[in-house]
């Protein structure tokens, strides 16, 4: 059996939201921001050849675009389906933009805070309801 390495590559960009359906009078109901932190997990073998998983600068082709231009000093909640932007949420919709291009993708991560943040490890493994 192959050995199975987990390649992680973080990302960050800042933005603002707020959360619609928190009860009233809840803080996160406010407009307010995050720096946000991305973690993209792929998981797979080594390349005997190249000595890696995959090479960290595709990680970067295929995010960083998303992030500068979607993302990064925006008010999420106007990014189409981002209307709730939770961090559970915006891990399902950077989930579905990227898998298709990174599929060894394992798990992504959202931050918001340095205590805070969000795994998701895709449909497969979710036990939520929360699946596309």
């Amino acid at each position: 059996m192959p050995e199975t390495f987990e390649l992680v590559k973080s990302f960050h960009f800042e933005a603002a939201h707020a959360l619609p359906m928190v009860p009233e009078g809840h803080p996160c109901a406010r407009i307010h921001g995050h720096s946000y932190r991305v973690e993209i997990a792929l998981k797979g073998a080594l390349d005997p050849h190249m000595g890696w998983v995959m090479d960290y600068g595709v990680i970067s082709e295929v995010l960083k675009p998303i992030i500068d231009k979607e993302l990064d000093h925006r008010l999420l909640n106007e990014v189409p389906g981002l209307e709730n932007p939770t961090s559970e949420l915006l891990a399902l919709w950077l989930w579905h933009r990227v898998f298709a291009r990174l599929p060894q993708l394992h798990r992504i991560t959202v931050a918001e805070t340095c205590s805070s943040q969000c795994n998701y490890y895709g449909p497969e493994r979710s036990s939520g309801a929360l699946t596309k």
